[in-house]
């Protein structure tokens, strides 16, 4: 069966339910699901493919409870590894909403952030929309886009789930100079319906390192500190899961998290290394899931 056959499928599934029609059996919707993401990953481009294995989108999505014809925000979906799974998944009755950094953020990190990145940020989110299109893959889905800091209040309360896959040490390394990351949960909160979730995949640093190493600057975060902001927030922490973590994965608190694949960043010209980073892999991470409470 084809991956619009499949999603054709899955959204006369919804568009019963949601019009008073026999409830379907939910074995067999959440087999249907199954069937429609694997199809949709099935279709991603062989690059994306080969992050599967430390990425593990089909686990995760399901974990964090994504199905067809809900409402998804997605922090910092950049160039949209995510996003083009979940435009086509979500279907002709859902809706994905990209959400950037705050525009007041971007010149905290100095270099790169120059007068001219920081003016086409301005216009980041038409742009983001208008290339989304074409990550369709057959969805007519909705397809939206704002900033932390800047959300579209229309939309308060009608998102079933935010997704802050590894998007969230940045907000918590400039904390201190604008509150970007309560900011960021914030409007997550009011974003979320009642009971709606949020999906967290970031890397994580080990608890017996030092609290400042953890703050962001170095990509990873500690489990319990981030778990304080979300219930400080407003969030109720639901459960976790292991299927991202790497064991092979202890950082000191002289290492980042870009020293690891898929960047090599300290290691390109040093074999011996490069060998070593090669056989971690990529980032230890963990996987948690939070409710609006």
């Amino acid at each position: 069966m084809s991956i619009k056959s499949i999603i054709l499928a899955s959204s006369a599934v919804v568009i019963l339910t949601a019009c008073g029609g026999a409830a379907p059996d939910t074995k067999v919707v959440k087999a249907d699901n199954k069937a429609v993401l694997a199809a949709v990953l099935s279709g991603q481009p062989d690059k994306a493919k080969a992050r599967y294995n430390a990425r593990n989108p089909q686990e995760t999505l399901g974990f964090f409870g994504i199905t067809p014809g809900m409402t998804v925000a997605e922090a910092l979906p950049g160039g949209g590894w995510y996003s083009k799974i979940l435009i086509p998944y979500l279907g002709n009755e859902g809706h994905i909403i990209g959400i950037d950094y705050s525009i007041k953020m971007w010149p905290e990190f100095g270099g790169f952030a120059n007068a001219e990145f920081l003016e086409k940020k301005k216009s980041w989110a038409a742009e983001w929309v208008e290339g989304a299109q074409a990550w369709r893959a057959g969805s007519e889905g909705a397809i939206s886009a704002f900033t932390f800091g800047g959300r579209d209040t229309a939309m308060d309360g009608t998102v079933d789930a935010v997704l802050f896959v590894r998007a969230l040490h940045n907000l918590a390394r400039f904390e201190d100079e604008g509150a970007y990351l309560t900011q960021a949960l914030a409007d997550s909160h009011a974003l979320l319906k009642s009971g709606g979730v949020v999906g967290v995949v970031q890397h994580q640093g080990p608890e017996g390192n030092d609290d400042k190493w953890a703050e962001g600057d170095n990509g990873y975060l500690k489990k319990s500190q981030l778990i304080a902001s979300f219930e400080a927030a407003g969030f109720e922490f639901v459960k976790e899961s292991a299927l991202n973590e790497n064991p092979k994965d202890i950082p000191s608190n002289e290492d980042i998290v870009w020293r690891l694949l898929p960047g090599l960043g300290t290691s390109k010209d040093n074999p011996e290394l490069k060998a070593k980073m090669e056989a971690i892999g990529e980032s230890n991470r963990m996987t948690l899931l939070f409710k609006k409470s």
